[in-house]
C-alpha cells in the first residue's frame, strides 16, 4: 500500500497572529498561532507548517518566541517557513523547536544554501518552497516568484523544482498565485509536472475550496495536502476530510 497522504493545515503568521489572505493579499486575522495548533493536532493534522509571510520581505528573522510556543503545544511534526536565509537563521528554528525549515526566497537567490541546511540537517528537514504564477512564455507555463510572490524571477518553475530535487530536497512546496486563497481548486497542471518531474514529495498549496479539490491533488501526484482558510474558518474539518478521502480510496490515517 502507498504510503498515507498527509493533511497539513497552515498557519501563515503576521505580528505574531495567524491570518489568511486572498491571491497573497487581502490579509484578515484568524487567531491565536498556539490556540490553532492545539486544534488542529486535537482534529486529527498529520502536520502542521508555519509561515511567517512578511519576515522575508521586511528582512527580519521568524518569531522565533511563536516557534517555541507552538512548539511547546503541537503533538505533530511542523515546518517553518518565513525569514530563512542561511544554515545560521534555519538552525535557530530548529533549535525553537520546528521539526523542518523551509526555504524559498533564499534558495532562490543562493541555491547553495539547499546544500549546506542538508549537509547540515539532512534532508528530511528541509522544504523547498516555490511560489508560482502561470506564464505561457515560460516551458512549463509557469514561473517562479520570490518575495512572498511579489517578484518574478523569469525561471520555469519546474525546471527550478527539479534543480532542487537534485540537491536531495525531499519535499518540494508549490503554491500557486493564481489559487491562493481562492478556494476553486488547487492548480492541478503544476502539481501534476511537478510530481512528474521530482523523485520527492509533493505539497499541494493554495486554492482548496471543496472536498473534492483535495481528492483532485492527490490524483494529480500531491502526498501532503495543505489548505488554510478552509480550516481555520470550519469551512471544511479535518476528520470529514479524512473520512471523505478515505471513501475514495486514498490511504489516510484515521
Amino acid at each position: 500500500m502507498s504510503s498515507p497522504i498527509s493533511i497539513m493545515p497552515c498557519l501563515d503568521m503576521q505580528n505574531g497572529r495567524v491570518v489568511k489572505g486572498v491571491h497573497f493579499v487581502e490579509i484578515k486575522d484568524a487567531g491565536d498561532p498556539v490556540e490553532c495548533a492545539l486544534a488542529y493536532c486535537e482534529g486529527g493534522a498529520d502536520e502542521l507548517a508555519l509561515l511567517d509571510i512578511t519576515a522575508t520581505v521586511e528582512g527580519r528573522d521568524t518569531m522565533l518566541d511563536v516557534v517555541r510556543r507552538v512548539a511547546d503545544a503541537a503533538t505533530v511534526p511542523f515546518t517553518v517557513g518565513g525569514g530563512i536565509r542561511d544554515v545560521a537563521s534555519a538552525a535557530a528554528v530548529l533549535k525553537a523547536g520546528a521539526d523542518k525549515v523551509s526555504v524559498s526566497s533564499a534558495a532562490f537567490r543562493k541555491p547553495s544554501i539547499v546544500r549546506e541546511m542538508i549537509k547540515e540537517f539532512g534532508p528530511d528537514r528541509i522544504t523547498v518552497a516555490i511560489d508560482v504564477d502561470r506564464n505561457e512564455a515560460m516551458p512549463s507555463g509557469y514561473e517562479v516568484y520570490i518575495d512572498g510572490g511579489r517578484t518574478a524571477t523569469g525561471t520555469d518553475a519546474v525546471e527550478w523544482a527539479r534543480t532542487v530535487d537534485g540537491f536531495g530536497v525531499r519535499v518540494i512546496l508549490p503554491t500557486s498565485k493564481a489559487g491562493d486563497g481562492a478556494r476553486t481548486g488547487y492548480d492541478l497542471p503544476v502539481i501534476r509536472a511537478m510530481a512528474k518531474a521530482v523523485s520527492g514529495r509533493i505539497v499541494a498549496s493554495g486554492g482548496a475550496g471543496k472536498l473534492e479539490h483535495f481528492y483532485d491533488a492527490a490524483m494529480a501526484g500531491a502526498t501532503i495536502l495543505l489548505a488554510a482558510s478552509v480550516f481555520h474558518f470550519h469551512t471544511i474539518d479535518i476528520p470529514e476530510l479524512k473520512t471523505y478521502l478515505r471513501g475514495r480510496g486514498l490511504n489516510v490515517r484515521m
